[in-house]
């Protein structure tokens, strides 16, 4: 299991009857986890004092129960900056889990431009999309949410293509680039369907050194499009094939989705990307420490294909 171990604002303090009790910088959410089936005492007093505490409906879905949460606040990971805000569905705009892959795609980035004696595209760019056809390093983010991984490939000097199906969650993106200083960087945020926009960058001919995918369960794109992650994952692997370039850097992909099983995901990049670049694939689980008990909470499956 990959584990992240270096947050200083983030931590799981215990979980326990299918609720987690977390501190989000200052904050102490209780938030429902279908993960944590044990039922162990609940002896941090955390769980009986949290700032906010989301409910889950037995007819599905849920609520927030406020007691004393701003609207919206901010954490920090080594040097990106995170805005948070409660919102539906249990939800506070980032996956602490996925820092283990933002400090793997930093290194990659980072290496390369160390090879190339490249210091990266600066921070504090004239003309966005001057400075990302210069960049030397193209990452493609699929599904891209809030942009965690987007601020973490661009703070490590590549230029980004940030593309998900939601408005609301392309602007918070930039708020967190902003926030990360990097308001100027070379990020495209782009509005659209996944697998309509790979299509399109394929006939353009473009083509990207890492591509990420964190890929929901069930969605729509922006034009009513469906998205079913057991019908399309596979489709949309083998085409952004298509979209690697000649010495790419990786290919990640990320799932919250049951079934979808680290050696799931490995089998998919062997049959579409290893079988013609060949490379290697790690595919494992993700996971937190839980501070209460020093055991590791489980969160979700990766599988990281590079040369």
């Amino acid at each position: 299991m990959w584990v992240c171990n270096d947050w200083k604002d983030y931590e799981v303090l215990d979980a326990s009857s299918g609720e987690k009790l977390e501190r989000w910088g200052d904050y102490l959410l209780i938030r429902p986890d279908p993960q944590a089936i044990w039922n162990t005492p609940r002896t941090n007093k955390g769980w009986s004092s949290p700032n906010a505490h989301y409910h889950r409906s037995k007819k599905g879905g849920g609520s927030w129960e406020f007691f004393d949460l701003p609207q919206q606040w901010s954490i920090s990971y080594k040097d990106l900056t995170f805005n948070l805000k409660p919102f539906s569905f249990k939800h506070t705009g980032l996956f602490p889990e996925q820092a283990v892959n933002w400090d793997y795609m930093m290194a990659k980035i980072r290496n390369r431009l160390a090879e190339q004696n490249i210091d990266g595209v600066n921070e504090k760019t004239a003309g966005q999309s001057a400075e990302f056809a210069k960049s030397p390093i193209k990452i493609l983010n699929l599904f891209a949410y809030t942009g965690g991984a987007t601020v973490a490939c661009a703070k490590a000097g590549a230029a980004v293509t940030h593309v998900d199906a939601s408005k609301g969650m392309v602007t918070w993106a930039k708020e967190n680039a902003a926030s990360s200083g990097l308001a100027d960087a070379p990020i495209r945020y782009l509005v659209d369907d996944c697998i309509k926009f790979v299509e399109r960058e394929i006939r353009r001919g473009n083509h990207y050194d890492g591509i990420i995918m964190d890929p929901p369960s069930y969605g729509r794109g922006p034009g009513g499009e469906v998205w079913k992650i057991e019908d399309m994952i596979h489709k949309l692997v083998g085409l952004c094939a298509k979209l690697l370039s000649d010495d790419p850097l990786f290919f990640i992909i990320n799932s919250y989705t049951t079934g979808l099983q680290p050696a799931v995901l490995s089998y998919i990049f062997n049959v579409e990307i290893t079988k013609y670049f060949g490379g290697k694939v790690q595919a494992d689980e993700i996971g937190l420490p839980v501070r209460d008990n020093g055991l590791i909470f489980p969160c979700g499956a990766t599988a990281r294909w590079s040369l």
